[in-house]
């Protein structure tokens, strides 16, 4: 009885294979997939940008995807436990894909606010005919500078309260858990954002201009194949596009049950993004062909990516089409949806990370995750300077954050700790669709030397000169100094002590995962062993 005290509660999981599905989908299916993928396409060549971007998905994404999928699933717990499963010293690289989290969420809820005051604002064109960009940055961002002393922002209302509605909306939503919560959050967010973003390239493609859009990004520009840049950027969206190596896959692959097909689902989930993301290039190009001929200019005139994309240029076509309000609804609804299905993906990575830590509850881990996060959200990105520090926050985070830290795992999983061997086969004891060799040398060699290349690329280009023309102290606070400082705090929290009712310590879906499989990570010795050498259900 008394074991039963400080016993940890059993995992969650998904309900089904379908709903896991979904998830995934919905956390690979972001903001940049309708606002970034059509922008890095075009300039990598029109339709011949689909060849690289192919053999990224292919060599790459996949591959990666189920490099996560195995970890999470194989040693079943967050990041952090499992990373320190599989070997007790790489724990800190699961607190570092972690705190990676902590920091996207945290601008990542503004984007998300952002467009949901802009859902409202396209049903009353509140911006004003032609006065669409003066609108975003000076009368609804009120958008100040960087002064030499400080941040001169101030409190923003329009921001800050659709900020506070994403936050309790989200804390919700994360709160309910990973069955009653995500799954159905999924289950039901999903299917609206498809039906309302066809119903939009539906729209888009009747719009007068629609076809010279659509030339601008499908024909092909065969010279850029031979740029190593185009192909560099094509492997660097693939990563960030489907949420690998930070947390996520792993994270949401632990809640899976123990018979679960994960490279079927991989694949369905890598070519189900893949297919969203051609589909918003046709509707955002379609809508941009629209534009250009509104204007009597070339698309190469009006094409961009990012938030000038959104929050600029569509607002522009909405003003000048016929229907536009409706096309406007469907855009920023579209993209609230994709950015909470993400947003809550993001922040289950920390909350799983500290309940396996802690062996808290749901709600408690959930409330002391979430408030603080969502505490410094709203004070750092409802004031004046929000765009600045998100600019510089998200560029030094998805650089040498996310893809630092993946190079790092790649490398200590591949070559330091050699478990590609027991991941794969891990994942060919229950998928469908088996991996080999091959997928052990685009894991453990393509993929570092990609990585490799863009990391170098990205520490000589913010190294050249100060990002964004900011101050270095400005950088230093959000930019170096930030992505610093998650590596010693990584390292910090992986010298904690875990709780005796953490899911290290006691962990009963492990053990009977353990004996039911009957499956070793060591094929040499033949004995189930826990990280630093523990009998199976010793505790690690």
């Amino acid at each position: 009885m008394a074991h039963a005290t400080t016993q940890a509660p059993r995992r969650e999981a998904f309900s089904s294979r379908n709903v896991f599905i979904l998830s995934a989908i919905g956390s690979a299916v972001g903001l940049g997939n309708i606002w970034r993928f059509p922008y890095v396409a075009y300039e990598g060549g029109g339709g011949a940008f689909l060849i690289p971007y192919l053999c990224a998905l292919l060599t790459a994404g996949i591959p990666l995807l189920f490099f996560d999928y195995a970890i999470g699933h194989r040693f079943r717990g967050s990041a952090p436990l499992a990373f320190r499963r599989m070997h007790r010293a790489a724990e800190p690289l699961g607190w570092w894909q972690v705190l990676i989290c902590v920091v996207i969420a945290a601008y990542y809820a503004v984007i998300i606010a952002w467009a949901a005051m802009y859902t409202w604002f396209s049903a009353r064109l509140s911006w004003g005919a032609g006065n669409e960009e003066n609108f975003f940055f000076t009368e609804f961002l009120q958008l100040g500078d960087v002064g030499a002393d400080g941040l001169s922002g101030s409190f923003v209302p329009q921001v800050g309260l659709p900020l506070i509605a994403v936050w309790l909306v989200v804390i919700a939503i994360m709160a309910l858990g990973v069955k009653r919560g995500i799954g159905r959050a999924n289950m039901v967010l999903m299917p609206l954002l498809t039906t309302m973003f066809v119903i939009l390239v539906v729209q888009a493609l009747f719009l007068p201009g629609a076809a010279d859009g659509l030339n601008a990004f499908f024909t092909p520009n065969w010279a850029a194949l031979a740029d190593p840049a185009v192909w560099a950027a094509a492997y660097g969206h693939i990563f960030f596009s489907l949420s690998v190596a930070f947390g996520i896959m792993v994270t949401y692959s632990s809640y899976l049950k123990r018979k679960t097909d994960l490279t079927g689902s991989g694949l369905v989930v890598g070519f189900a993004n893949s297919g969203f993301e051609i589909l918003a290039g046709i509707g955002v190009f379609a809508a941009l062909g629209f534009m250009a001929q509104a204007a009597g200019t070339d698309v190469s005139n009006q094409a961009s990516a990012g938030i000038g994309l959104a929050f600029v240029a569509f607002p522009t076509i909405v003003s000048q089409a016929t229907g536009g309000s409706i096309i406007g609804v469907l855009f920023f609804g579209a993209l609230v949806f994709a950015g909470i299905t993400s947003l809550i993906s993001v922040l289950e990575v920390v909350v799983s990370a500290l309940q396996d830590k802690l062996g808290w509850g749901r709600v408690r881990t959930t409330l002391v995750v979430t408030i603080p996060i969502g505490l410094v959200s709203i004070a750092l990105f409802s004031t004046t300077t929000a765009l600045l520090v998100l600019d510089t926050a998200d560029a030094f985070i998805n650089a040498f954050g996310i893809m630092a830290g993946a190079f790092v795992a790649v490398i200590v999983v591949s070559w330091v700790l050699y478990k590609l061997p027991v991941l794969r086969e891990h994942l060919n004891r229950r998928s469908s669709f088996r991996v080999g060799r091959v997928w052990m040398l685009l894991v453990g060699v393509l993929a570092p030397v990609v990585l490799g290349y863009l990391l170098v690329s990205e520490i000589i280009a913010k190294s050249a000169e100060p990002y964004g023309g900011y101050p270095v102290w400005f950088l230093w606070v959000f930019g170096w100094g930030m992505v610093i400082g998650l590596i010693v705090l990584a390292v910090l929290l992986s010298l904690l002590p875990w709780s005796s009712r953490s899911h290290a310590k006691d962990d009963p879906d492990y053990d009977e995962f353990l004996q039911v499989e009957s499956y070793t990570p060591d094929s040499e010795t033949g004995t189930v062993r826990l990280p630093g050498g523990t009998q199976k259900g010793a505790g690690a």
